[in-house]
């Protein structure tokens, strides 16, 4: 009798031990099985992808009260809802520091920058990006006032310019002016603040932001004068490194804007309304 009892609790425990390994086993497969889906199918199944930006950049990306809401409105956030829109999911928005967005995107706190973004060879090396959609020229932000006192970029020379942390144009005021006294705040706003405070000279921009910035304010000026031409390739999207699947979507979609000449559009009703 005892010796069945034996046989019986030994039985028990290989059961036991059988249904705690198919239940590991079937954990992994779960983990597993989830490691394996690309951000793209993620993206999908929450049908929800967040955009990091940084909405301090008219015609771009900008706060505008519409019905009395504040909303972030311009030409990336249009590109940024034709891509949700293609992928079948909702668009939602995080506005930060620009010099916060690839950060955040490496540590999956938004899922794409769309904010202006030139795809430099330093960039790449962290996070990958689609096909340009926009290349614009750059210029320099200057007092009404001073119109006529820098004519040549060589006039520049010694002076007090300022730019975006993080920007291509922060590279400009340090490759294209000589001994520049350079001062890299994280917003356009404070910049124009301080030319306007004549704490600096000039802020080097985007000619499209540098014009919406003049347009709003009248003591200040896109320079006649400065042209810093057009400084990399232009702006693209940026997203995690290695989601070859979501860029390729991404790419799609910016095929399709070109195709239908939406970007022109975007830019035109954004520029538009930054104005307003």
């Amino acid at each position: 009798m005892k010796k069945i009892s034996n046989y019986i609790a030994l039985i028990m425990v290989v059961l036991l031990l059988s249904i705690s390994l198919v239940g590991c086993s079937g954990s992994k497969d779960v983990s597993t099985k989830n490691k394996s889906k690309s951000n793209l199918e993620k993206i999908k199944e929450s049908g929800k992808i967040v955009l990091g930006t940084c909405a301090d950049y008219p015609p771009y990306e900008f706060h505008k009260q519409i019905d009395g809401k504040d909303e972030i409105v311009g030409f990336d956030i249009e590109v940024a809802k034709e891509i949700a829109k293609d992928l079948g999911v909702e668009l939602e928005i995080k506005d930060m520091d620009f010099k916060g967005l690839l950060s955040a995107l490496q540590t999956g706190n938004v899922d794409f920058i769309v904010a202006g973004m030139n795809p430099t060879p330093e960039r790449k090396e962290s996070v990958d990006f689609s096909k340009i959609y926009y290349a614009s020229e750059h210029g320099l932000l200057i007092r009404a006032e001073d119109k006529e006192k820098y004519k040549s970029i060589d006039d520049l020379n010694g002076m007090k310019v300022g730019a975006q942390k993080g920007t291509i144009q922060e590279e400009i005021v340090q490759d294209k002016i000589k001994n520049p006294q350079a001062k890299a705040l994280g917003k356009i706003t404070d910049l124009t603040l301080e030319l306007k405070n004549k704490k600096i000279d000039g802020v080097a921009l985007a000619i499209p932001v540098a014009e919406s910035y003049a347009e709003a304010n009248s003591d200040l000026i896109v320079s006649p004068y400065i042209d810093f031409g057009k400084e990399g390739d232009g702006v693209a999207i940026a997203v995690k490194k290695g989601e070859k699947e979501l860029v390729d979507a991404m790419n799609k979609t910016i095929d399709k804007m070109t195709k239908e000449k939406l970007i022109e559009k975007f830019l035109k009703d954004a520029t538009a309304l930054s104005e307003e």
